[in-house]
């Protein structure tokens, strides 16, 4: 997401100022008296990247009076926890790149990546612990929810009988839960009231799923330079999304398994296929009013929080992320 772009949305001075103390922090805290490791830590840092979990957590601190230090920390806090989960996902993945940069398994080995994710996950814990017990609790849970999400994945991989429900519980373990907590415990931290936490991060579960159903689908209808990698990325992994689990079930589902079926890896003609019959099928689409309905209920846990220009916010961050699909396909 443009910086620019989320400014408009967001247009609450604050946030942002948070968010600049975010950078610091994060450049602070993940140096250590090794030089080498410092390096490692930063790769990833350094190649930019959304910091969207860190801006969820300054959005929901505008619910509370303490908007100091504490929702700061947070947003570091959970930002770390997605950090380190890259670095172990491009292992995982034998990715060979991230953020337009040679990735640090490729770039080093895998053991260092590892090693260098630990490191981070450790400072997050670190960070996080001078917010109380129920923040590091809450840091922990989601770690432990992210990495049942990511074995989901791979059980499911390949395979087309999980379907919905088992596609729903990847997202909502890899993606959701984290941007759920960057919510609760940007509004935990800034003393906001108990009915406000919670309606924060109901919605912030709703939009967590759709930020991961819209990038599914730009996964299949964006092209490389709208992405930063090939389309269709996720078939070729054997990471069969919603709209390809639909049209797996669909009129031409035959020979999309039989495209997707065996021990190699998919050529790019048969990914390009596949990505037509998913298309052509209506599935896009289909799933795309699967996020809308998402969003009413997102809306619906916003409605639930007093303050009408943070509501706004929040309504602005939803219907952008559809509006990311839309430009792709135009």
């Amino acid at each position: 997401m443009d910086r620019p772009i989320l400014q408009e949305l967001v247009p609450i001075p604050g946030v942002w100022d948070r968010i600049v103390a975010v950078e610091a922090r994060l450049d602070e805290v993940t140096r250590s008296d090794d030089e080498f490791l410092t390096e490692l830590a930063q790769h990833l840092l350094r190649a930019g990247g959304k910091r969207y979990r860190p801006l969820v957590a300054q959005v929901a601190a505008e619910l509370g009076p303490n908007r100091g230090d504490g929702p700061v920390e947070a947003g570091v806090s959970v930002e770390l926890v997605h950090l380190g989960s890259l670095y172990h996902d491009d292992v995982i993945d034998e990715a060979d790149s991230r953020r337009g940069r040679p990735s640090v398994n490729d770039n080093w080995s895998n053991t260092i990546a590892i090693l260098a994710g630990d490191f981070l996950l450790a400072r997050a814990s670190e960070v996080a612990a001078p917010l109380g017990e129920e923040a590091v609790a809450l840091i922990a849970n989601t770690y432990a929810t992210l990495v049942e999400g990511q074995v989901a994945e791979l059980r499911f991989a390949k395979g087309f009988d999980h379907g919905p429900d088992g596609y729903y519980r990847v997202i909502g373990g890899k993606t959701a839960s984290l941007i759920r907590t960057s919510a609760r415990l940007g509004a935990m931290t800034a003393a906001a009231d108990h009915d406000s936490i919670e309606a924060i991060s109901d919605w912030a579960w709703e939009m967590g799923l759709v930020f991961q159903i819209t990038d599914d689908v730009l996964d299949l209808v964006a092209d490389e330079e709208f992405l930063g990698k090939p389309a269709g990325s996720d078939i070729g992994e054997g990471v069969y999304t919603l709209p390809v689990l639909y049209a797996a079930d669909g009129t031409d589902g035959d020979e999309i398994r039989q495209l997707l079926t065996g021990a190699t890896t998919p050529a790019r003609d048969e990914i390009n296929r596949v990505i037509a019959l998913t298309i052509s099928g209506g599935h896009v689409d289909r799933v795309l009013d699967e996020a809308v309905e998402r969003i009413r209920v997102a809306e619906k846990a916003a409605d639930r929080i007093g303050a009408a220009e943070l509501r706004g916010v929040l309504g602005n961050l939803d219907a952008y992320l559809l509006e990311r699909v839309v430009e792709a396909r135009r």
